[in-house]
């Protein structure tokens, strides 16, 4: 990827206007966006260039510039979170996902200010949340303890909040859900001994989308030592004293009631 993100750059240099070469080489309409060049934009053009993109009306040029505008933060932190803030929101996913890329950015350079804003983000709708973990759950940035307990803590009220959401059809909902799907993997796998209790605790929701969202992160690779674990739980006694097994909670069968079976 290095190689042709650095193509990317050299062709960029040569170029006084970049909008007709990012359209020409965007990948879209198609299943995936180019990404490489993507990077390659957010690493070469200036500010004023990124701001320009970022509020463009082709999806491609709103990407390459909400990516970017990462690397712009660390000069201009409160106007370029404002404006994140409100891409966020973005009816278009592929803007979406180029605020996630501006936020793993910043938290590569200063990832306790991350954890600060998306604290306070995390209060807000679904589409916001979902950029919060989505921005957040990215194994590169989650290599201190200290810092994936406060994600894990974030995760937890978010999680709380989609048990507590009463209308579930909308948008926002279902992008949430699916990446609460994968988040909660990625910040246990790296503090698998504080992400035990969460999991334990949500494992045992009768929410069926709660319950999918953590069995869709049991599944995941990175889980395998925890999922082992969380199968091993000692039993606990039941009320006539006899040990009751613990297990994980089931899957919700798309034949049920949509409650998910409660974890003994």
């Amino acid at each position: 990827m290095a190689s042709r993100v650095n193509a990317y750059r050299a062709e960029l240099r040569r170029l006084k206007d970049w909008e007709p070469y990012l359209k020409k080489h965007s990948g879209l309409p198609g299943p995936r966006a180019n990404l490489e060049l993507v990077a390659a934009v957010a690493e070469e053009a200036d500010p004023d260039r990124l701001w320009r993109l970022s509020a463009s009306q082709d999806e491609f040029l709103a990407l390459c510039g909400t990516a970017g505008l990462g690397r712009v933060a660390l000069m201009e932190p409160d106007t370029v979170m404002s404006w994140l803030h409100e891409l966020a929101e973005d009816p278009r996913w592929r803007v979406r996902e180029g605020v996630a890329m501006a936020l793993q950015r910043i938290g590569k350079e200063d990832m306790p200010r991350l954890i600060a804003d998306m604290k306070v983000w995390s209060r807000e709708g679904a589409f916001v949340q979902r950029a919060v973990v989505a921005g957040l759950c990215e194994p590169a940035l989650l290599i201190g303890n200290a810092e994936t307990v406060e994600v894990l803590a974030i995760l937890d009220h978010i999680t709380r909040s989609l048990a507590a959401t009463t209308d579930r059809k909308h948008d926002g909902f279902r992008v949430l859900r699916q990446a609460l799907g994968y988040g909660w993997s990625v910040a246990a796998a790296a503090a698998p001994q504080n992400a035990r209790p969460y999991l334990e605790k949500w494992l045992r929701s009768r929410d069926s989308d709660v319950a999918w969202v953590m069995q869709s992160n049991l599944r995941k690779s990175r889980m395998e030592s925890l999922r082992n674990a969380l199968a091993a739980k000692p039993a606990r006694r039941s009320r006539s004293g006899s040990a009751a097994a613990s297990k994980p909670a089931a899957a919700p069968s798309s034949r049920s009631s949509g409650r998910a079976r409660r974890a003994r």
